[in-house]
């Protein structure tokens, strides 16, 4: 009886002495800090072309803005050409070349490379306005220099008398000289490097 007892204390006692076991946490391997860093990469690269777009947009906005200065700014241009044309209208001075004014130009084959500054070195600027520069160039469209050739030069097909209708250019008035055409080429320079180049036919009488 004793020894019984004696046996049950003992693996009473031994067993308050077993040492106890704790579930150690599993290992950790990283993997939502990879996704986060992933995550944050691409949301920054986003926010990069979203930047990136803006500023373009306002660049090609600009350029757009600046184009259509230069093509508004070309009819100042023609009409600083037509004043000189009028003014020179029965003065002779159309018969001949001088600076910017050529009395011949008919020839397509020779047109000039417009794009090219050799094409403006007689030019006359009419001025600047709002960093535009303007600039024109006249033709005669004739290919011969000198007293008007009706067989050499681009004119309006008669009317009036020698039309036999009875009616002229303007107001059914009879046109009695022949009207030749000019051919008025205006370039302008803006901001940007932004050029326009503009091509106007007017008809005169000379």
């Amino acid at each position: 009886m004793s020894r019984a007892l004696a046996a049950r204390r003992y693996g009473a006692s031994r067993a308050m002495r077993a040492p106890r076991s704790f579930a150690l946490p599993r290992r950790q391997h990283g993997v939502v800090l990879f996704i986060a860093l992933i995550v944050l990469v691409a949301m920054t690269m986003a926010g990069v072309a979203i930047m990136r777009s803006v500023d373009t947009s306002n660049l090609i906005s600009g350029n757009v803005a600046f184009k259509q200065s230069t093509l508004q700014a070309a009819d100042s241009g023609a009409a600083a050409a037509i004043n000189y044309l009028v003014a020179q209208q029965y003065t002779g001075q159309l018969d001949s070349s001088t600076g910017a004014y050529k009395a011949v130009g008919y020839d397509a084959s020779n047109e000039p490379d417009w794009s090219d500054d050799a094409s403006w070195a007689n030019s006359v600027v009419v001025g600047t306005t709002n960093g535009n520069k303007v600039e024109y160039v006249i033709n005669r469209l004739c290919q011969l220099p000198g007293t008007v050739n009706t067989n050499n030069c681009a004119k309006l097909q008669a009317t009036g008398g020698a039309a036999g209708n009875g009616k002229g250019y303007f107001d059914g008035q009879p046109v009695p000289a022949p009207m030749v055409f000019f051919r008025i080429t205006t370039r302008v320079t803006g901001p940007r490097s932004a050029t326009s180049i503009v091509q106007f036919d007017v008809a005169l009488q000379q």
